[in-house]
């Protein structure tokens, strides 16, 4: 996909002040420190739109951007960071929660999971929860880049393996770093905005 614009929006705390306009959303969840920052950033062709934060867990509220003035990419909160309190944990996680069932412009969610270790009980856990809601799920296996390639395919066999039995089919590897996986990942988003 060509990207002609891409501009943050907002950022909200509260289900009922996401945009509420016409255009459709593609929402990226993932555990603190997966890499959606740069993933995102590397997809739109931009450096600094996303921050991205040394610290994991810094996230705390649903970022909005607008693409090409046609459809928005929705930065969600990582889960799973243990120094965040737990009351706070759950705060963003009914957050989540409440803007996927109550966002009717939703798309579909990409997954990130850090493909340089096992899939998360937390992430199978957010799948399955998807797939139950009959939410669309793209899955992608960041920091490809930081394994060699017989430790990349192996991984990719092992948590494929896994999300097989969950009912996802294709698990996209991808590198912020050398571009690895983003035609694939850029068709996947295109197939659920058609």
């Amino acid at each position: 996909m060509k990207i002609l614009s891409a501009e943050f929006i907002k950022s909200v705390a509260d289900v009922k002040l996401i945009p509420r306009d016409q255009y459709p959303q593609i929402a990226f969840a993932g555990r603190s420190n997966v890499g959606k920052s740069s993933l995102l950033n590397s997809l739109l062709n931009r450096k600094k739109l996303v921050q991205v934060s040394s610290t994991p867990g810094k996230t705390r509220l649903i970022n909005f951007f607008l693409i090409n003035q046609k459809f928005y990419m929705v930065d969600l909160p990582g889960y799973g960071y243990a120094r965040v309190a737990r009351n706070l944990s759950q705060a963003w996680q009914k957050l989540i929660e409440n803007f996927f069932l109550q966002s009717p412009n939703l798309k579909g969610i990409v997954v990130l999971i850090d493909l340089r270790h096992d899939i998360t009980p937390a992430d199978l856990e957010l799948i399955s929860w998807l797939q139950f809601h009959q939410l669309p799920v793209i899955v992608v296996g960041t920091k490809a880049d930081k394994l060699s390639g017989n430790q990349k395919n192996a991984q990719m066999q092992k948590c494929s393996n896994i999300l097989k039995t969950l009912g996802i089919q294709a698990l996209i590897p991808y590198s912020s770093i050398t571009g690895l996986g983003k035609d694939t990942l850029w068709s996947a988003i295109s197939e659920l905005l058609s």
